[in-house]
C-alpha cells in the first residue's frame, strides 16, 4: 500500500514545480503529465497532482479539455499588458532596492553580470536565465517590500514559460546583457533613477524578442475540463 502524501510532500512538489514554471522549464502549450513530472521530481504522483491543481487555481496552468493540465499561451494583448506591468513594478523595486544595497551586494551583482555575459558567449541559455533570476531577486528583495516582491513573483510565473523562447532569435544574445552592465554602472554611481531605467530597458528589450512567440488566440477553456491524468 502506498503511503499517503503529506503536506510537506505537497508543499515541496508545489514549490519545485512553481520554480520550474517561473524559470521557463516548460513551453507555452506544453502538456504536463503527472507521471512524468513525478518521475522528474522523484516523488509520488499524489503530491504532484495536488501541486498542479494549486497552480491551476493560481492561473499558472490551465486544464484543457481532452488535453489535461497545460501551460497557458499568452495572446499579444496579454503579453503586452504583462510586459507593461513588469516594467512598472520591477522598475519601482529596482529603484528602491538600489538605495539599500551595500557594497558587497553591488559587487555580487557586478560579478553576476559578467557571468551572464560569459553564458551568452557560450550559448548557455539555461545558465543565463538562472543567473538572471538570482540577479533580479537580489536587487528587488533589497527594496524591503514583501508585497511588491510577491506581485513581481506572480508576474514571473506568467512570463516564465515564454522566456524559454528568448533565444529563438540569434540576435538576442548580442544585446541581452547590455542593460545589466548599465545597471551595475548606475549602482556604482548610486544613481537610483538610472537603475530604474536600466531595468525597464532590460524587460522591454527582452520583450521585443519574445512577442513573436505569442499567439493571437488562446486555447478555449469554456467547456468542462477533463480530469488530469
Amino acid at each position: 500500500m502506498t503511503a499517503p502524501a503529506t503536506s510537506t510532500d505537497q508543499d515541496r512538489a508545489y514549490t519545485t514545480l512553481r520554480q520550474w514554471i517561473t524559470v521557463g522549464r516548460f513551453l507555452p502549450g506544453e502538456r504536463l503529465k503527472i507521471r512524468n513530472v513525478a518521475a522528474d521530481m522523484g516523488v509520488g504522483q499524489m503530491p504532484v497532482r495536488a501541486a498542479l491543481q494549486r497552480l491551476s487555481a493560481e492561473g499558472a496552468l490551465i486544464n484543457v479539455p481532452n488535453a489535461g493540465m497545460t501551460v497557458p499561451r499568452l495572446s499579444l494583448p496579454e503579453f503586452d499588458d504583462l510586459l507593461q506591468m513588469r516594467m512598472m513594478l520591477e522598475g519601482e523595486a529596482a529603484e528602491r532596492g538600489s538605495l539599500r544595497l551595500d557594497a558587497a551586494q553591488i559587487a555580487t551583482l557586478q560579478s553576476w553580470s559578467a557571468d551572464m555575459a560569459a553564458a551568452l558567449q557560450m550559448g548557455d541559455a539555461k545558465r543565463y536565465l538562472d543567473i538572471n533570476e538570482d540577479f533580479h531577486v537580489l536587487l528587488y528583495k533589497a527594496a524591503g517590500s514583501s508585497l511588491l516582491f510577491q506581485l513581481i513573483d506572480t508576474l514571473w510565473l506568467r512570463a516564465g514559460p515564454i522566456s524559454n523562447r528568448l533565444f529563438d532569435t540569434p540576435d538576442a544574445s548580442a544585446v541581452l546583457n547590455d542593460a545589466h552592465d548599465d545597471l551595475v554602472q548606475a549602482l556604482l554611481k548610486r544613481d537610483s533613477a538610472a537603475v530604474r531605467r536600466a531595468v525597464e530597458r532590460d524587460i522591454f528589450v527582452a520583450g521585443q524578442f519574445l512577442r513573436a512567440a505569442c499567439v493571437v488566440k488562446k486555447p478555449s477553456t469554456s467547456r468542462r475540463a477533463t480530469a488530469i491524468d
